[in-house]
């Protein structure tokens, strides 16, 4: 296994092939909290993920034992000046854009607290896989804010306006088999495998066309919310993409040779 480092509390780890690369949180002693480091270290390593090619899948995990991340460093927000929380608004905002922007499926591997920007960081990626450990919310208004990370705009889109309007104001918490039924996570898993499972989805789904991938995601995220016909616009679009690609021959004759296409990526 690989390991790249952006800063002291962001990695990048990669096994094998490296068609999976793992996004990996990794300040265990404050529980993932976000701090400005941190958040520079995501949008690093998000931009270097963008650009490679390579990668098909990624998963988002954390080393914390007790958690994926509690949300922005309250600590180091009580020690800021107004001037400098603005300053850092444009580094926080681009670690949660980077995760969101990432052109690959990503799939969030949650247990233990998923709060406010922790949560958020999960919002953002395509999926999210969680184990029986896991307590999500978005508290933020609990202490004078609101969720900034995404979280207004990222929940309604995963379970309805009301719903996230009764959840964000409410600032409640919500643990693994209420948040599944909810739709809050995507599957529940049992204690301590959320990153097995998480990276066993990822694996199956980088057998797949990386061009392909890459499209269906653009489709499916520009495609959201618009009326139909706006929607089939974004589809086609999407699909001409691939329909002339190398990946698409090579799937069509790996299909009629009943054999394991060899993804040329483009």
């Amino acid at each position: 296994m690989s390991e790249q480092r952006f800063g002291e509390f962001t990695a990048v780890r990669r096994e094998g092939d490296g068609r999976v690369a793992e996004l990996v949180l990794d300040r265990p002693k404050a529980m993932n909290a976000v701090s400005t480091e941190m958040a520079r270290g995501i949008g690093a390593a998000c931009a270097e993920l963008a650009a490679d090619p390579s990668v098909r899948v990624v998963v988002l995990s954390s080393t914390a034992e007790r958690a994926f991340c509690v949300g922005a460093d309250l600590k180091e927000r009580n020690s800021f000046s107004d001037a400098e929380l603005l300053r850092q608004r444009p580094t926080t905002r681009g670690a949660y854009g980077g995760v969101l922007e990432l052109p690959m499926p990503v799939i969030a591997a949650v247990h233990g607290f998923a709060l406010g920007g922790g949560f958020e960081l999960a919002l953002a990626c395509d999926v999210i896989v969680a184990d029986e450990t896991a307590v999500v919310g978005l508290p933020e208004v609990s202490v004078g804010v609101i969720p900034g990370g995404g979280g207004t705009q990222l929940l309604p889109r995963r379970v309805g306006a009301a719903r996230a309007a009764e959840l964000i104001f409410t600032a409640r918490r919500v643990e693994a088999a209420e948040a599944l039924d909810l739709g809050l996570v995507d599957s529940v898993v049992p204690a301590g495998s959320d990153r097995e499972a998480a990276l066993a989805m990822a694996a199956a789904m980088a057998a797949n066309s990386p061009v392909g991938l890459r499209a269906a995601k653009r489709a499916l995220r520009l495609g959201h919310g618009m009326d139909l016909t706006a929607g089939l616009e974004i589809e086609d679009a999407a699909w001409r993409t691939v329909a002339f690609s190398g990946d698409r021959a090579e799937g069509v004759a790996a299909f009629n040779e009943k054999r394991k296409p060899e993804w040329p990526g483009v």
